[in-house]
């Protein structure tokens, strides 16, 4: 389990393939887009995920991101993230993006800033106690914003 990111309770090979097939598959299938690996370039490791979602509790899509703890801090969160803001608004049309993260993780919070989007209030998931800070980025600011 890797800090401030949600248990999925996959504790075993066959819980993640479990996960996929039920989880993001589906999404991947329906809207064409889901989660993605961060793979380094020279080494070709996997040292994370970044991730369009649709979810529950979640009003519209929204982006998250997870590092092994050992490649936080690098940049790798945020050039993925960025990337996939850019392929989120210009190739799958998508109009506003949100993110979700908890009050206590001041990183997530500062890179999803960085990368433009707005905290506009708290939420909670279903079936979950703890409220999580609410962030949106609208594709015209992206646009108006983007990096050529």
């Amino acid at each position: 389990f890797i800090k401030y990111v949600g248990d999925r309770e996959i504790n075993s090979i066959e819980d993640a393939e479990k996960y996929i097939q039920v989880k993001m598959l589906p999404q991947l299938n329906t809207l064409g887009y889901s989660s993605y690996s961060i793979i380094t370039r020279v080494e070709g490791l996997k040292v994370g995920t970044c991730a369009l979602y649709n979810r529950d509790g979640v009003d519209g899509i929204d982006i998250g991101f997870g590092l092994l703890p050992q490649y936080e801090g690098l940049g790798y969160a945020y050039e993925s993230a960025h990337r996939l803001l850019d392929a989120a608004f210009d190739e799958f049309e998508i109009e506003e993006i949100r993110a979700i993260t908890s009050k206590e993780n001041i990183s997530s919070q500062r890179l999803l800033e960085k990368l433009g989007l707005e905290m506009i209030g708290t939420t909670k998931l279903p079936n979950e106690n703890h409220e999580l800070l609410l962030y949106l980025k609208k594709k015209t600011s992206h646009t108006k914003n983007k990096r050529h």
